[in-house]
């Protein structure tokens, strides 16, 4: 596809970044020539220095030729401005990024009346992150698949743990769990899950399996996750307001901490049931006064990753539970998988895999389509969902007899909404959903994963 990217901040970098390696044609738009200048260079491509709101700088683009342009600057209306522009030049499919919650309501109506092909709110999908992990507490990230009916899961193996020693094929054998081992991470060290390995204390599993299966594979393992009754949230601007929305009839009881005085005001008039405290959020002893020690849960959203981090090391010092930690910059990974901190997320890894998804999934294939598509380990490891075509070669063909490259893993078949964990004898069938974990990255079709 031919792709125009405004914006060249950390979303519009790592977008050229991982659409160029798709095969794409990436062409970028920012002001700042220096930005542009760096981005085109790191990544052989085409950059344009100028507004990209504009039909001239879109034209010198290649607007004409365009399938897809993706707004991703730090304006929101920016962003649609360029799209509105897009669809008048060059008739090409647009992409818009909209944080402000007060456009939140407005996105069916945007996507309809602009013609947008999506609108994304990355600070929304962060706090239905943020709420599903409050909810499924002994995970450290969740993933959904097949519209809700399939997770998966991400856990840190505790010292002690019951599977300490055992092998993947053992959790079938010895605790009769219905869940499938993709992926695990040791250090450093990245691995495709097979039959012979074995756990380790902290090792970073991710497994598939249905919400019921993943429940009674924590409850074998003796591994009790608190059911989170409250939580402290430190930070009160747009990702809480979207994490209040979504809570509001949780039961949860919700803490937060803001030291803007008019943002306190608009959080108290929004949302009676939740306790909203004006003071330093860096603030230790405010921290201590106000109950951490006690908490189940400690979620850090303020502005600043720095803070975020020494606050949640700080709760994990002081024993909380579950502690979720929002990450704005997105290349420091491995010097944050060091601190071992608990769930990290960040709204802009999550704004480029929507739009990967997008793309992937709207660009033609032979025997089956990208539905979904999630990063399980950053720059390592996918996992994509492809709804099989009729006329895939992959079909009634049992899984025992396909030639599979290395490093692959069929996840998860999904059929007339059963879930079915595949093994040997097991075939893929037309309008099957079927969920591969692989280290082969961009994945098109469900036949990239045969020799």
């Amino acid at each position: 596809m031919n792709i125009i990217i405004v914006g060249c901040g950390r979303v519009g970098e790592t977008l050229a970044e991982k659409l160029n390696d798709d095969g794409n044609i990436v062409t970028i738009i920012d002001m700042s020539s220096t930005k542009v200048k760096n981005i085109a260079n790191k990544f052989d491509i085409m950059g344009i220095v100028g507004n990209g709101a504009t039909h001239m700088v879109q034209k010198e683009a290649g607007i004409d030729d365009a399938d897809l342009l993706i707004a991703v600057t730090n304006s929101d209306e920016l962003n649609l401005l360029c799209c509105m522009v897009a669809k008048k030049a060059g008739n090409c499919q647009t992409i818009a990024r909209v944080k402000n919650p007060e456009y939140s309501t407005e996105a069916p109506y945007l996507k309809d009346e602009l013609g947008l092909a999506m609108v994304i709110n990355p600070e929304y999908a962060a706090a239905e992150e943020i709420a599903r992990v409050l909810k499924f507490p002994s995970a450290m990230n969740i993933e959904t698949f097949a519209k809700g009916k399939i997770e998966l899961i991400k856990f840190k193996i505790p010292k002690n743990s019951r599977i300490v020693g055992m092998s993947v094929k053992e959790l079938t054998t010895k605790l009769h769990c219905d869940v499938l081992v993709c992926t695990i991470e040791r250090g450093e060290d990245a691995y495709i899950a097979n039959g012979d390995f074995r756990f380790e204390e902290k090792d970073i599993i991710s497994f598939v399996a249905s919400h019921k299966n993943a429940t009674d594979f924590f409850a074998k393992i003796d591994h009790k996750g608190n059911t989170i009754k409250n939580a402290i949230v430190v930070g009160g601007h747009v990702t809480t307001h979207y994490l209040c929305d979504i809570m509001e009839s949780s039961g949860v009881s919700m803490k937060i901490i803001e030291k803007d005085r008019k943002i306190c005001e608009e959080l108290c008039t929004r949302w009676k049931n939740v306790d909203v405290i004006n003071g330093d959020t860096a603030d230790k002893e405010l921290l201590i006064e106000e109950g951490i020690a006690s908490t189940d849960a400690f979620v850090a959203l303020s502005g600043l990753d720095e803070e975020n981090i020494i606050l949640s090391l700080f709760a994990q010092s002081s024993n909380v539970g579950k502690i979720i930690t929002k990450i704005n910059r997105i290349d420091y990974d491995n010097v944050l998988n060091r601190l071992e901190l608990d769930t990290i997320l960040s709204p802009k890894n999550i704004t480029s895999d929507m739009i990967l998804r997008y793309v992937r999934a709207t660009q033609n294939t032979v025997g089956s389509n990208v539905e979904t598509l999630y990063n399980v380990i950053q720059d390592e490891v996918e996992a994509a969902e492809f709804i099989v075509k009729e006329n895939s070669p992959i079909v009634n063909i049992p899984l025992c007899e396909l030639k599979f490259k290395p490093n692959v893993l069929v996840a998860a078949i999904i059929r007339d909404g059963v879930i079915i964990t595949p093994r040997g004898h097991d075939t893929i069938q037309v309008g099957d959903a079927v969920v591969i974990v692989s280290k082969l990255m961009a994945l098109h079709d469900i036949t990239d994963i045969l020799k």
